[in-house]
């Protein structure tokens, strides 16, 4: 998230690869793999505060077919939320 902003934009592959991976993140953290670490909270907000950013100032220049934009965001957004709320419950289990 610290590289290029062009590298997150929604037709590039990071920009496909970054909420994957958030959710693949999140599924080994929910079935209880040993060793799965999250990020703390701040830190994820911070990414999907840099992520939205890239991708809401160039989705419109994809121009999107009627509804995908608010259909995508909020999905995009309550997947970085979700992981940001299990950190901060690791982070109250953990002490």
């Amino acid at each position: 998230m610290g590289g290029d902003p062009g590298g997150i934009e929604p037709d590039e592959y990071d920009g496909v690869a970054v909420p994957c991976n958030l959710e693949l993140l999140l599924l080994l953290h929910e079935r209880g793999w040993v060793g799965v670490t999250l990020p703390a909270p701040e830190v994820v907000r911070g990414w999907r505060d840099a992520y939205m950013a890239v991708w809401e100032g160039s989705i419109d220049g994809l121009e999107p077919v009627e509804g995908f934009k608010d259909e995508r965001r909020a999905v995009l957004v309550g997947t970085f939320d979700r992981l940001a709320e299990a950190a901060a419950g690791q982070r109250e289990s953990t002490g």
